[in-house]
């Protein structure tokens, strides 16, 4: 496998990252309270099937002595603790990409086992969850942009709390935009019920495409959508095969 220690998207000029001298994005590294660094590399859905994969990751935090090893919320595994020196060496002997944990960009794709392995799944959510990922993690955006997929409505990969969420029922997906959490909790809006994977794929790709174009610069979808209004972005995503 081709090592790269660079974030797997470009950054558009319009968009940059808030706090450049502290984070190192490129390096997906991100500071801690010491002066040493955290690193997240890419596991989407945070499913590994491969154990060498955990053991390459104890060992780098070993080689290079660091005091902690973090699940994070986003499915990721942080090695916490890394001198600046010590960062560079530390991808290439692990060999993954960097979680796009920092940055204008599309973060953390989340998403739960739904019917792969969890008794309650109704739907695909490590399908459709796999595919958005592949399509959509670390590309840049006028700000962060968070998505999930649940794979039943216990919504256990918090739909309604998330940039744009989908929840899995018997009769397909239901769609949720705008939610967020953070100083001001926003509650996301139902935008579509009953859709395949292939909709969702299809409303997805239409609402990065509108908000890429016309959102300002770290407004987050929820206050993107309230500014133009929810029937205006509704028609803009949605067409005659997506409509229930």
């Amino acid at each position: 496998m081709e090592n790269t220690n660079e974030m797997p998207n470009k950054l558009d000029d319009r968009f940059q990252h808030s706090a450049p001298a502290r984070d190192m994005l490129e390096k997906g590294a991100i500071l801690q309270r010491d002066g040493t660094y955290a690193i997240a590399p890419h596991i989407p859905g945070g499913i590994i099937t491969d154990p060498e994969l955990l053991v390459r990751i104890a060992n780098v935090a070993k080689k290079y002595n660091c005091p902690a090893i973090k699940v994070t919320s986003s499915q990721r595994i942080a090695i916490v603790g890394l001198k600046e020196e010590d960062i560079d060496a530390a991808w290439k002997d692990l060999d993954m990409i960097p979680g796009a944990a920092i940055g204008l960009c599309v973060r953390s794709v989340k998403f739960c086992p739904g019917t792969t392995f969890c008794k309650r799944g109704q739907q695909d959510s490590v399908g459709l969850g796999t595919e958005i990922d592949r399509r959509y993690h670390g590309m840049t955006l006028p700000s962060k942009f968070k998505i999930s997929v649940s794979g039943c409505p216990n919504k256990c990969m918090d739909a309604m709390m998330i940039d744009f969420g989908i929840m899995g029922t018997p009769k397909g997906f239901t769609v949720y935009v705008g939610g967020n959490g953070g100083l001001n909790p926003r509650f996301g809006e139902k935008l579509a019920e009953h859709q395949t994977s292939e909709q969702v794929l299809q409303i997805l790709d239409r609402t990065v495409n509108f908000y890429k174009k016309e959102a300002r610069t770290n407004e987050r979808l929820g206050k993107f959508i309230d500014r133009l209004g929810f029937d205006r972005y509704r028609q803009e995503v949605l067409d005659e095969t997506t409509v229930h």
